[in-house]
C-alpha cells in the first residue's frame, strides 16, 4: 500500500502526467468530435457502403492518437526516474524492486481507465449527435457498441502498460517511446513492403491491429475477433513487462 501511494504521488506531482492526461482527454474527445463533422460532409452512397459505416469507430477516431499521448506517460512514468538518478532512492526503499514496477503499473491502469472511460462515452455521445444530422447515429444499447465504446479504454489503458514496460526495459525516454512508436504503428509500415500473402496472415496479429479490434462494432473479416484481439495485445504487453521485471530485479539501475 506504501509502495501504490508512493506512486501516485510521483504521478500526481509530474507536471509531463498531467499534460499527457490532458493531451489523451482532448485527443479522444475532440478529434472523435471533429471527424464525425467530417463524415457529415462526406456521407456514405450507397446501400453498401451505408452498410459498412461503422459510426462507432468514427466517433471514437480519437483513440488513434490518446493511445500514442498515454504511450508515452507510461514510458516517462519510470523512464524520467533513471535519467535524473531518483530510481537508485526508489529502490532503496523497496529493496526487493518487483513491487515497484507493479505499483506504478497498478496506479498507470487505474488512472488511465478512471480517465478513459468518460472520455470514451464523451466522445461516443457527442460524435453520434454530429452524425445524427445525415441519420448515421447509432444507439449505445446496439449489440457491440458498448464493447467497442468501453474497450476503448481498456485498450489505452493496456497501451500505458507497453509504454511503461518498454521504459522500465530500455531505461532510455528517448529509445521507448521509438520502440512503443514502431509496435503501434512502424510494423505495420514495414509489413506493407512484405507480399500480399504475408500481410493477409501476419497483420491481424500486430500489436496496434490486434489491440484495435477490440475497438469496432464492425471488425474487418481478416482482423482477429474483439476480445481475441485484445487478448493477444495483452499477450505482447505482458512479455515486455515480464522481460522489464527481470531486467530490473536482475540489472543494477
Amino acid at each position: 500500500m506504501n509502495t501504490l501511494r508512493s506512486e501516485w504521488t510521483k504521478l500526481r506531482t509530474q507536471p509531463s502526467a498531467a499534460w499527457a492526461l490532458v493531451t489523451t482527454l482532448a485527443a479522444i474527445v475532440g478529434f472523435g468530435i471533429l471527424y464525425s463533422l467530417v463524415r457529415v460532409t462526406r456521407p456514405p452512397q450507397g446501400p453498401d457502403a451505408v452498410g459498412a459505416f461503422d459510426p462507432t469507430a468514427v466517433s471514437l477516431a480519437g483513440v488513434n492518437l490518446g493511445q500514442l499521448a498515454i504511450g508515452v506517460l507510461g514510458v516517462l512514468l519510470i523512464s524520467n526516474e533513471y535519467a535524473t538518478g531518483m530510481i537508485r532512492s526508489t529502490l532503496s526503499a523497496v529493496p526487493s524492486r518487483l513491487p515497484v514496477l507493479w505499483g506504478k503499473a497498478t496506479v498507470m491502469v487505474l488512472v488511465t481507465v478512471a480517465l478513459c472511460v468518460p472520455a470514451t462515452v464523451a466522445a461516443f455521445l457527442a460524435g453520434q449527435s454530429v452524425l445524427s444530422r445525415q441519420h448515421l447515429d447509432i444507439a449505445f444499447g446496439t449489440p457491440g457498441v458498448a464493447r467497442a465504446v468501453l474497450g476503448s479504454a481498456l485498450y489505452v489503458g493496456i497501451v500505458g502498460l507497453l509504454g511503461l514496460g518498454l521504459g522500465a526495459l530500455i531505461r532510455n525516454t528517448a529509445g521507448a517511446v521509438c520502440t512503443l512508436i514502431a509496435a503501434l504503428f512502424g510494423l505495420q509500415l514495414v509489413l506493407a513492403l512484405a507480399p500480399t500473402g504475408v500481410q493477409d496472415h501476419v497483420y491481424r496479429y500486430l500489436p496496434g491491429p490486434a489491440g484495435l479490434a477490440v475497438t469496432a462494432v464492425h471488425p474487418d473479416p481478416d482482423a482477429l475477433a474483439p476480445w481475441v484481439g485484445l487478448g493477444v495485445f495483452c499477450a505482447y504487453v505482458a512479455i515486455v513487462l515480464a522481460l522489464a521485471a527481470y531486467r530490473l530485479r536482475r540489472k543494477d539501475a
